[in-house]
């Protein structure tokens, strides 16, 4: 039982120690505890503000970042639109330049048909003159065979030569 209900020389005994162990303890090692948690306590604080400082630089560079993007994505659409309107500027181009080609090849054609057909017509109508002029020649060496048939066309050319 003598655990249970200690005696008071060792609780005086146990309260002088513990007195003296405080004053020891505050004069050799309160400080440096209280200077130890001082210095954490500034080391957190810092570390807090250098995250703080890098959670903002972090919010900067990426309103920068996505102020870039938007640049970049604006620049590529204006270049893209440029593009557009070159490619189809160039095709409308390319189109009345074959369109004009396509226009002076029908109208060379159409030249040259012309042409053609006027050689081919000169053709028929000499050819024509030339057979006219041989059915008459044999007509007339047929008609012409005999002198009586010669002096009767003569006369009937000279009564036609009267009466004009």
């Amino acid at each position: 039982m003598e655990f249970l209900t200690p005696g008071s020389g060792l609780i005086f005994w146990q309260f002088v120690i513990f007195v003296g162990l405080f004053f020891l303890l505050k004069a050799l090692a309160w400080k440096p505890i209280l200077s130890s948690l001082k210095e954490r306590e500034n080391s957190i604080e810092e570390a807090l503000s250098t995250a703080e400082k890098a959670r903002a630089e972090m919010a900067r560079l990426k309103s920068d970042n996505e102020k870039l993007l938007k640049e970049a994505r604006e620049e590529r659409d204006r270049i893209l639109r440029e593009a557009r309107e070159v490619a189809a500027r160039m095709k409308d181009e390319a189109q009345l330049d074959a369109k004009k080609a396509a226009d002076k090849i029908v109208e060379d054609a159409r030249a040259a048909i012309n042409i053609e057909k006027q050689a081919a017509l000169k053709e028929v109508k000499i050819q024509v003159a030339t057979f006219s002029l041989q059915i008459a020649e044999k007509l007339l060496k047929k008609n012409l065979a005999g002198d009586k048939e010669q002096k009767e066309l003569v006369e009937n050319f000279i009564k036609d030569a009267k009466l004009n």
